[in-house]
């Protein structure tokens, strides 16, 4: 597969079986061999997309000074603003050239997680930042929920396998700046070859060229998305929890050649985590004797927890 496949949610939704049975075969495939599709179909609609860039834009567009407010310390950049360089990918100690911004969980109906749960963070200079991201958060979360469905049915689970893991998941929705390149990066890309934490990643931005995909051959391909697309790629805690069945692949943002330097690129990931306490033990129907189980158990909180170790967002 040298291209990542087209799908629409739309058809899982249609109420007719064959339509629905074959976007779930789709999907599995395209999961299955290299771990990226794109989507159409997906819940947000474009006036919400249009203003979360144009609050997400502002917020940049703030000063050093004023955005290093909300930096939040002891949180481990999982709310408020990181600023530039400050994530490298696992095993590398070179900053990755972008800036971003973390909108954390809207817990509903239990009281004791958001006790637990970082708050999210108020931008007092821009009056919608806040409203907007809430609502795409919760869009993506429940396209997110949709496309788990039709994961659980491509693994011959019931549909709703991963509902309650995800109810109030520890999800991110990250708003992210690679600002105009000013100098020759020295060995440093927009965001180096990495894997996803969590579950699934939802993507909005991948509409030009910049995002590739390390693909079976070894080979890097461009994921780009249509105008109406957004991608969707497995992350590391559902490879883990398949055993392997579907690829968590390996992505980058590449820099843009010389004469677009001075042009930043913006893209916004949906990082769907499950609850802190969901076990990311092999599902058993993923292990056989030609696919021996591949990890130790564990739960998600306790990897999530060692992987922010490796992108040197926590100290050990």
């Amino acid at each position: 597969m040298k291209n990542i496949p087209h799908l629409n949610l739309n058809d899982f939704l249609s109420g007719n079986s064959k339509t629905k049975n074959e976007f779930v075969d789709q999907l599995g495939k395209g999961f299955s061999e290299i771990g990226f599709i794109a989507i159409k179909g997906h819940l947000l609609d474009d006036r919400t997309k249009d203003e979360l860039y144009t609050e997400v834009r502002s917020f940049f567009n703030l000063s050093d000074e004023v955005k290093s407010k909300y930096i939040i310390k002891g949180l481990a950049s999982q709310r408020g603003f990181t600023p530039f360089g400050k994530e490298s990918a696992k095993g590398k100690n070179i900053g990755d050239l972008k800036e971003f911004w973390h909108f954390g969980q809207y817990v509903k109906d239990e009281p004791k997680l958001k006790e637990l749960y970082p708050e999210n963070v108020i931008v007092d200079e821009l009056e919608n930042f806040n409203a907007v991201g809430q609502k795409t958060y919760e869009l993506l979360e429940e396209t997110g929920k949709l496309i788990l469905r039709a994961i659980a049915c491509y693994l011959n689970l019931e549909e709703t396998y991963f509902d309650k893991h995800i109810f109030n998941g520890n999800s991110i929705l990250r708003a992210i700046h690679y600002p105009p390149i000013t100098e020759e990066p020295k060995n440093a890309e927009r965001a180096a070859a990495h894997g996803d934490i969590n579950l699934i990643t939802l993507l909005m931005g991948a509409q030009g060229k910049g995002l590739q995909v390390l693909d079976k051959s070894g080979d890097w391909i461009d994921a780009i998305a249509e105008d109406d697309e957004i991608i969707v790629n497995i992350g590391d805690m559902l490879s883990r929890h398949t055993n392997n069945r579907l690829k968590s692949t390996i992505h980058r943002v590449v820099n843009p050649p010389k004469a677009l330097w001075s042009s930043s690129r913006y893209s916004i990931p949906f990082f769907l985590h499950p609850r802190l306490e969901m076990p990311l033990n092999c599902i058993e129907s993923c292990i056989d004797d030609n696919n021996p189980k591949a990890f130790e158990d564990i739960l998600a909180g306790d990897f999530l927890h060692q992987r922010l170790i490796d992108l040197g967002l926590v100290k050990d």
